[in-house]
């Protein structure tokens, strides 16, 4: 069965496959290998099969037309629970479906499912186990989105990102996530944690696949729904951050799927000055300070529900001056100001996705760390599997300024192209 929408949409329009055949294909699968990965909070096959036989029935018209896609329980649907990883909302029937979710249905789309999500997609790990390697973690906290796509149960999937839970994720799990510039997809029904930095964002097995799936949820225009390769790009290679360095065999890894790129790209070396040495720790006050307004009032009603890494966060912003909230804003508005006109010469910034492969044990999502500085300054990011170290898959890391998601899709693209990496379910 079809492995990339661009793949299962050329079928439905040939003729020699119809969305109920798709949907059977992926339901077969997540009954054979989900029990073993738990990626999913909210499934109906019955469901499933209902939309797909719509979509049928209508021709299968839009962008995505006859697709079913996962989405994080976190967004609101209509019609599946939206329970935010949390017993607080277990019985949680939203009465109307997120901005996002309403353009996914338009796009000619259905909701397969809801994924599993971290609780309140903060730190504390879910449920949801690695596809290549149930002993490791899936990242988080768009953890059932980005295994779900691993494990071919679905061709796409929606997830969101504060800090790293896309880009880790996508990485630990060997598939593509996409973070879009800040605010380009609409965050309205999706539940809160910090909205400076709350992005929705999109899981596939292919650059093309992620980039016409946020098209879809995007206004007009916004990001173009075919992603392009781009012509002898030139890249900035950041091996590290002054704030984490990745392990020996990531940057090993790496290293090899660079030497596929330098052939037909320019890459220069560059490091991040040490004036922003900070950057982090900027994120994480505003963070902080703003999951503390966000969450102050459910943490006074359900102290007890909330885990405890939900309440220390909670009373760590609580703790944040007002004078260190407002030099945390100004510090992110310089760097977005430093870093668009430093970055402004190249394609795209080249990192690490993440500092490792996916941890061992189920009692970490994993550390965000290389990804804070572009979720601090809003900036595209996207993660391209990138090789295989001890059998588990790691990422590279793309990014650029606000507002040049096409231009960094097309060089994500390109990369792609030259690295070649096969996924789990292509094995």
């Amino acid at each position: 069965m079809s492995d990339s929408i661009a793949a299962a949409r050329a079928a439905i329009e040939a003729g020699t496959l119809t969305a109920v055949e798709l949907a059977e294909s992926q339901l077969a699968r997540i009954a054979a290998t989900d029990g073993a990965i738990g990626a999913w909070e909210s499934l109906d096959a019955s469901n499933v099969k209902d939309q797909a036989k719509r979509a049928d029935d209508a021709g299968c018209p839009g962008l995505i037309g006859g697709i079913g896609i996962g989405v994080k329980d976190i967004i609101a649907t209509d019609d599946h629970p939206t329970s935010a990883g949390t017993p607080i909302y277990a019985d949680h029937r939203p009465s109307e479906d997120a901005t996002c979710v309403t353009r996914l249905r338009a796009s000619g789309a259905f909701v397969f499912g809801k994924t599993v999500t971290t609780p309140l997609a903060y730190m504390d790990p879910s449920r949801t186990r690695n596809p290549w390697n149930g002993a490791h973690s899936p990242g988080g906290s768009s953890s059932g989105s980005a295994a779900a796509v691993a494990a071919g149960h679905v061709l796409a999937t929606i997830g969101t990102q504060t800090n790293g839970s896309i880009i880790r994720p996508a990485a630990y799990c060997g598939v593509v996530g996409y973070k879009p510039t800040v605010g380009v997809i609409s965050v309205a029904g999706v539940h809160p944690f910090a909205p400076t930095f709350d992005t929705v964002g999109t899981f596939a097995r292919t650059v093309a696949d992620a980039a016409r799936v946020a098209s879809a949820l995007t206004d007009r225009g916004r990001i173009a729904p075919a992603a392009l390769p781009a012509h002898r790009p030139r890249f900035a290679w950041l091996a590290k951050f002054p704030w984490v360095e990745p392990d020996y065999e990531t940057l090993r890894a790496l290293a090899h799927a660079l030497d596929a790129l330098r052939d037909a790209a320019d890459i220069v070396p560059i490091a991040v000055p040490s004036a922003w040495k900070d950057a982090k720790a900027t994120h994480r006050t505003l963070m902080l300070k703003e999951g503390s307004e966000v969450l102050g009032a459910l943490q006074t009603r359900e102290r007890e529900r909330l885990t405890p890494a939900i309440n220390a966060a909670i009373d760590d912003g609580h703790a944040i001056s007002s004078e260190a909230h407002r030099d945390a804003i100004v510090a992110r508005e310089r760097g977005i100001a430093f870093f668009t006109g430093w970055l402004d010469e190249y394609d795209a910034v080249l990192a690490p996705s993440a500092p490792s492969t996916a941890p061992r044990g189920l009692d970490t999502t994993g550390d965000p760390s290389c990804c804070s500085l572009w979720s601090l300054l809003g900036f595209p990011a996207i993660s391209i599997p990138a090789g295989l170290v001890d059998g588990l898959p790691i990422g590279l890391q793309l990014a650029a300024p606000q507002g040049r998601d096409d231009s960094l899709l097309s060089a994500a693209v390109w990369c792609e192209e030259r690295i070649a990496f096969r996924g789990l379910h292509a094995r």
